[in-house]
């Protein structure tokens, strides 16, 4: 059993202490807002992830899992600090590291012996020396310390799958010893583990965000492209993914990435190149693209309601930037829905589990209690998130209640001949022949 100290309790923070504790480990998990922490003790989850709430409370029954607000307590006895705290966009797309800095200040200055600081939340290239130098300068007196770059890469609504059965872990040092430690921490994970220097490690987190963002703009514009041509992209990712130098993960075209993690690690290592005088293009084009995804469900919207949104009532299915999870940060929904009140329509909406946090966030649709609720009356539906019971809905049902049967697939999940069968206007994203057309080239 090792002691383990986990500052921060936000999606990272909270799986990786859970997932600790789970180990068999000794974790106290330290966050500054005490409300989060009274609530935690109360096991009421702070983000939803499927399971959490279930690993939460059998450690804290156990005893191997507990919760502060206290650094000195959460310091007492542990040999590993993992810094999990957020790292959200700056004014100019930068990392905001003011909470890793605070962090980093409050264990220098709370240590009281010899303790290896390990630096899992994202952050840009070169910050594990400057996590060193703070504390270096801020101890009241001199102790050992080694600061070891660890990086995650869960995904949100499987985040507890992804942690215990990693591909790989990333360990990068200056201290070898200090990385071995945290290695032998993750020898039951039964996971390849790399150990590098640290600045090595940094960039291997954005560089791994920023592709697989890459592939998602990719096959995005290979949809637009298919649209026009009238071949269908679900086909065409389906070929491209059987070649094992491609891979199927992330190419399913529509509305394009969202979340905390793609948007602000792209955004970040535009910034860390063009700072050092290099120039991202290819970064500033997946950006783009993914902008771009989501203007294309107005311009859909417009083709099929006369060129005009004003008046119109618009149902949008779905609000979180992905299934199983609350999390509505960078939401295509959110910016679909703006764009909607901007043009004049009327929006109702619904989501399984992130309507509390939308509300939040956003003012003037109609939060709705179910998805026919949604429908009834609209003069076109948007799906954004593909919960699963999105579906499985009843669209005979869907067809009769609404004033027109117009659906915008933005994460293609249905069969556009049997919609189209149905008697809906439908419109996926890069789904094939449309009627029109098309003169080879």
């Amino acid at each position: 059993m090792k002691n383990i100290a986990v500052i921060g309790v936000g999606y990272v923070g909270l799986v990786t202490a859970a997932a600790y504790a789970d180990l068999g480990n000794r974790v106290v998990a330290l966050d500054a807002v005490e409300e989060k922490i009274e609530k935690l003790k109360q096991n009421i989850m702070p983000i939803y992830e499927p399971g959490l709430a279930e690993v939460v409370a059998r450690n804290v029954a156990s005893g191997r899992l507990s919760f502060t607000t206290s650094y000195a307590e959460a310091l007492k006895d542990a040999r590993f600090v993992f810094i999990c705290v957020g790292t959200p966009s700056g004014v100019d797309g930068e990392a905001d590291l003011q909470y890793v800095r605070q962090a980093a200040e409050q264990v220098a200055e709370t240590m009281e012996h010899p303790m290896i600081i390990v630096n899992k939340s994202t952050v840009p290239v070169g910050t594990g020396d400057w996590v060193a130098d703070i504390i270096k300068n801020k101890q009241p007196r001199p102790i050992d310390f080694a600061v070891v770059s660890c990086p995650e890469f869960l995904r949100e609504g499987s985040a507890l799958l992804d942690v215990m059965n990693p591909d790989r872990t990333v360990l990068g040092s200056l201290d070898r010893d200090a990385a071995d430690e945290v290695a032998q921490l993750h020898l039951p994970l039964r996971a390849p583990i790399i150990v590098t220097d640290l600045r090595t490690a940094e960039m291997i987190k954005y560089a791994s965000n920023a592709f697989l963002a890459t592939k998602i703009s990719f096959i995005n514009e290979i949809a637009t492209i298919c649209e026009a041509l009238g071949a269908d992209v679900k086909e065409v990712a389906a070929g491209m993914g059987a070649d094992r130098r491609i891979g199927k993960m992330f190419l399913d075209a529509g509305i394009g990435y969202g979340g905390s993690c793609f948007p602000k690690d792209v955004s970040a290592l535009k910034h860390m190149a063009t700072v050092q005088g290099q120039h991202p293009q290819l970064l500033e084009a997946v950006t783009e693209i993914n902008a771009y995804q989501r203007h294309q469900v107005i311009l859909k919207l417009r083709d099929l309601l006369d060129g005009d949104l004003k008046g119109k009532t618009v149902g949008v299915l779905g609000l979180a930037f992905k299934p199983n999870t609350d999390d509505m940060r960078d939401a295509p929904a959110v910016t679909v829905i703006e764009a909607l009140l901007k043009e004049g329509a009327k929006v109702k909406t619904y989501d399984p589990v992130a309507m509390e946090n939308a509300q939040a966030m956003i003012s003037g649709p109609a939060f709705c209690n179910n998805p026919y609720e949604v429908a009834e009356g609209c003069d076109a539906l948007v799906i954004i998130t593909e919960w699963n019971e999105f579906k499985q809905l009843d669209l005979a049902r869907l067809k009769d209640i609404m004033k027109q049967p117009i659906i915008i697939d933005g994460r293609n999940i249905y069969d556009p001949a049997m919609m189209m069968d149905m008697g809906f206007q439908y419109r996926g994203f890069g789904r094939g022949y449309n009627g029109s057309q098309v003169n080879a080239q």
